[in-house]
């Protein structure tokens, strides 16, 4: 299960503009970058509709797998459970997240990587 496009983030300005400003959450497996959303930055990307709606990127390092493959498996396992948590007629509140999963071998662990994840998304207060 997919992220819908509208929810993806694009775009190399759009990255800096996040790592700059953004707060930032730290967990044993992968770190949390939120700012609040700037639609001034997507314009160039087409997407008028959805521009300041919540949007996320899911980053995986080759660290963490050098098989393509591996790190797909790991980021729809990561999209699953923010969709689970989300809820489209909220559209929640209008920030940019930025998922960086640390190097280490726990990829297999889909128990332990879910549990953070969610433990990181309510640490942050994102869908409250």
């Amino acid at each position: 299960m997919a992220l819908p496009k509208a929810m993806r983030l694009k775009g190399h300005r759009t990255f800096d503009y996040i790592h700059k400003n953004s707060a930032k959450y730290y967990g044993k497996l992968m770190t949390f970058k939120i700012a609040r959303s700037n639609p001034k930055i997507l314009i160039s990307h087409k997407n008028i509709s959805s521009l300041d709606n919540f949007k996320i990127a899911i980053t995986i390092s080759k660290k963490v797998s050098k098989k393509a493959v591996v790190r797909n498996k790991i980021r729809r396992i990561l999209q699953a459970g923010l969709l689970k948590n989300f809820c489209q007629k909220n559209n929640h509140k209008p920030y940019w997240l930025l998922v960086n999963l640390k190097a280490g071998n726990f990829y297999n662990d889909k128990i332990k990587l879910l549990e953070e994840f969610e433990h990181l998304i309510s640490k942050s207060g994102l869908f409250k």
